[in-house]
């Protein structure tokens, strides 16, 4: 091991390569090399970092990968120079907020593998993450700010425990791959259609009854949805009454369909009326009059083919979410939008 440093050392070297080494603890010489951009530590019994760590002012990637980490040593705080960090298979239950706070310039973080159930608001500190990866942990959520990582391109958080994912995920409008499989997801996040830069998906293994709303947009190129709860394509005979609205949504769907006229004395005003228009931005669209509506709607189905819809292979029908703002449309003819019949073996659909 001294030869390897003292060749850094001495022949000015850039990279340290201590892998499997039987190490404990990194070496103070290591310290020395100033110029150090990468080290490499992985396979040793590695349980924690020294604050000299943070002399090493140009390291760049990191690599503790199969060590004996419980938590996000604080120091690696404070290396601002650092661009990938890779702490797969540690023992890591822990990311401490105040770490993430100063790791401005990651590009790569890789926590696979460890026992981690939480991570930290201050995620949002971490602005040019490209890749940032959870495969194989105890995650039971994820935190919105996780909406603000706009430079993110590939999120796998595979093989944990998560129910539900933030709303604010479609802001992640860079990110082409997205890895889920094996979690408890009944459903992903309306708005995921905005990612349009999405080519991989993959959500087998979850609990998902359909995918959301306009999910057809997406330019995918693979999709794996094997292992899911989705609703069954088998009609069924069905009455629907006539809704009776009330005032406010009958309101509601005037001033919705007069702020589409830019003439109108409506859509003039709106601006000038914040709290409505904030009530008017929280409106839908119908699927098939493409007329607006506030806060009544019919949650209907349709079941769409990926390889004629989405231009992919090897893929079966799959059933998407759609609303409807009436049964008015819902019973017009040559449509292909159902309403749904829950059943305790699974769905299936009415119209």
């Amino acid at each position: 091991m001294e030869k390897s440093v003292a060749r850094v050392l001495y022949g000015q070297g850039t990279s340290l390569n201590l892998t499997s080494r039987k190490i404990k603890a990194v070496p103070e010489c290591v310290f020395r090399i100033k110029k150090l951009s990468v080290l490499q530590l992985n396979n040793n019994s590695i349980s924690a970092l020294p604050a000299e760590l943070r002399s090493l002012r140009r390291l760049a990637e990191l690599h503790l990968g199969n060590n004996a980490l419980k938590e996000l040593p604080a120091v690696l705080g404070h290396l601002e120079s650092l661009k990938k960090l890779y702490l797969f298979s540690n023992q890591i239950t822990v990311v401490a907020p105040e770490v993430m706070g100063g790791l401005h310039n990651l590009v790569v973080l890789n926590l696979n593998h460890n026992q981690i159930q939480r991570l930290p608001p201050e995620i949002r500190s971490l602005h040019g993450l490209q890749h940032l990866s959870l495969l194989d942990n105890q995650l039971e959520e994820v935190p919105a700010e996780l909406g603000q990582l706009t430079s993110l391109t590939e999120l796998n958080l595979t093989s944990n425990n998560l129910s539900g994912l933030p709303q604010q995920l479609y802001q992640c409008e860079e990110l082409t791959k997205l890895y889920l499989a094996r979690n408890k997801l009944t459903s992903l996040p309306e708005g995921i259609w905005a990612l349009r830069k999405l080519q991989v998906l993959d959500v087998a293994g979850n609990k998902l009854f359909m995918f959301p709303v306009r999910f057809h947009l997406l330019p995918l190129r693979e999709l794996h949805c094997e292992g899911n709860r989705f609703v069954r394509c088998e009609p069924m005979s069905a009455v629907q009454d006539a809704e009776v609205l009330s005032l406010k949504e009958l309101v509601a769907r005037f001033v919705l369909l007069e702020d589409r006229i830019r003439s109108s004395l409506v859509h003039r005003m709106l601006p000038h009326y914040p709290a409505l228009t904030a009530l008017a931005a929280a409106g839908s669209c119908c699927e098939l009059c493409l007329n607006p509506f506030l806060t009544t709607w019919l949650e209907c189905v349709h079941f769409i083919s990926p390889k004629k819809d989405m231009k992919m292979t090897s893929v079966r029908v799959v059933p998407v979410r759609a609303l409807l703002c009436s049964y008015k449309c819902l019973n017009t003819q040559g449509h292909s939008y159902y309403g749904q019949v829950w059943r305790l073996a699974g769905a299936s659909r009415a119209r």
